[in-house]
């Protein structure tokens, strides 16, 4: 007992994470209106990228309690998160290759008798 009331001066209590909890499903009900609201492409693009973006600042900050971490910790993700995108780059231009490209057709996908 005495364990648990020396950690929850440290950290928030459950109703902090309740609410922050109850805040991350209020974004995802604004992306989601957002998606049938009939906004052109880019700015739903901007949009949704922007809110999903603060879903991942708070989830990473929060509940992955990086918050509370040192900074050195949180620091060192960078050149990790670098290194990904890097990474990415070099496969994008395949991903962008691929929707030009079209599928041969083989006869073993057409039907026999036409129907």
């Amino acid at each position: 007992m005495e364990m648990s009331s020396a950690g929850s001066s440290s950290s928030p209590g459950m109703r902090f994470y309740t609410v922050l909890w109850a805040g991350l499903l209020g974004i995802v009900i604004v992306e989601v209106l957002l998606t049938y609201g009939g906004l052109r492409p880019l700015a739903l693009l901007i949009a949704l990228l922007a809110l999903a973006l603060i879903e991942a600042g708070v989830a990473l900050m929060y509940f992955m309690h990086l918050k509370y971490e040192r900074r050195i910790l949180f620091w060192s993700l960078i050149p990790a998160l670098v290194f990904v995108l890097v990474m990415f780059d070099h496969l994008w231009p395949d991903a962008f290759r691929v929707t030009s490209m079209r599928l041969p057709v083989s006869a073993s996908s057409t039907p026999a008798g036409g129907g």
